[in-house]
């Protein structure tokens, strides 16, 4: 048994407290010793990681593996003899293609509002090696445009919005920049908090000088290793290990986790060949989605489908708040099963441009006159 200091957030407060726990020598959770047939969750793995150790280079192969693997986790086989065919196969009829089930999307939003949130990366820009270089289409962004026309729509992103809004270029959204930590609306839309721009939500203010000094910190303690990228995304941050030589991730994870010891109310997370640092205060892209519906008058309305379109780990909050509410739909951006919360879900970001279009022009057909 050895003692193990490790941060522990309440999930009633959110605050993270540094504690002392006994474990045994060997207990750390390893995916591929989970019982055939079982899926494992994502943050159960997460969580487990950050908890469970028998010394620091245990911790350190086991977050290694965790960052080799897709996000979300990928679906692991029920049965050693299926395919990766069948498994597609299998996959994709629980989680239908959102193109080939359009009719029965907009079936169900008869007598409904449509309100739209959509991330960015993966979603409406392709994953790329430099996040300063993903850029979005002309095409994209004009389907966007035309989305945003007859639908309330919000990009939701782990992205600053200013950085974001430069992507994007449209007024005419709602932004919830840095995981929905920075929400703010169209200044037409002045309604919700008497003497703001639009709708302004900062939940993790107080960080910020605290994230600052990380992010400073962690560019200095990251420089030695090539390909190694930190953003500052305002109210949280980002290690990029994308370009990093794979043999090098374990000391990145290290470096880190070394700094983010010195604080205890930040907490690390992981995306898309990215490691997220943010407050442990209880704020998702979940949490930011009802904040919206509840800005734009449907907190308990039953006339609203909110559509949510997303690639990454952390999108699944808000596959997961859809799916709890019984209303609306969350749609998976990926080519490979995945495990999600999502109901539909579209290959590329190219198929997401084919959606909102033929979406848009669902809509301008209900407009058009009969004759």
């Amino acid at each position: 048994m050895t003692n193990q200091n490790v941060v522990a957030s309440d999930p009633k407060s959110g605050i993270g407290l540094k504690i002392t726990v006994m474990l045994p020598n060997s207990s750390i959770f390893s995916p591929a010793a989970a019982a055939p047939g079982r899926f494992f969750s994502p943050k159960k793995v997460l969580k487990r990681l950050e908890t469970t150790t028998d010394g620091a280079g245990t911790k350190i192969n086991a977050w290694v593996d965790s960052m080799r693997d897709s996000s979300p986790t990928r679906v692991k086989s029920s049965a050693s003899s299926l395919s990766e065919t069948e498994e597609q196969r299998s996959w994709i009829a629980r989680h239908p293609s959102a193109l080939g089930k359009f009719e029965e999307i907009v079936k169900a939003s008869k007598g409904k509002k449509i309100v739209m949130f959509l991330d960015y990366d993966g979603t409406l820009a392709p994953i790329v090696s430099d996040p300063d270089q993903a850029f979005m289409t002309n095409e994209m962004r004009e389907a966007v445009r035309d989305i945003a026309r007859y639908f309330p729509t919000a990009i939701v992103t782990g992205r600053c919005r200013d950085k974001v809004f430069s992507f994007v270029q449209l007024a005419g959204l709602y932004y919830a920049a840095s995981h929905g930590m920075d929400i703010e609306g169209p200044p037409k839309k002045r309604k919700y908090k008497k003497g703001n721009q639009g709708v302004l939500f900062q939940p993790a203010s107080e960080f910020l000088p605290m994230i600052d000094e990380v992010y400073k910190t962690l560019l200095e303690k990251t420089k030695a290793i090539p390909g190694a990228l930190v953003e500052n995304n305002k109210f949280c941050l980002s290690v990029h290990f994308r370009c990093v030589d794979e043999k090098r991730w374990g000391g990145l994870f290290e470096q880190v986790r070394l700094v983010l010891n010195q604080y205890p109310k930040l907490k690390l997370t992981q995306g898309r060949k990215v490691l997220e640092i943010r407050p442990t205060i209880k704020w998702d892209k979940g949490r930011a989605l009802e904040f919206l519906l509840k800005a734009l008058g449907y907190a308990n309305s039953k006339n609203v489908l909110p559509i949510y379109i997303g690639d990454d780990r952390t999108d699944e909050d808000a596959f997961k708040v859809l799916r709890d509410r019984g209303q609306g739909f969350g749609i998976l951006v990926s080519k490979a099963p995945k495990e999600t919360n999502a109901s539909y879900s579209l290959q590329e970001p190219s198929e997401v441009k084919d959606f909102l279009r033929r979406l848009v022009e669902w809509k301008r057909l209900c407009f058009r006159p009969q004759y």
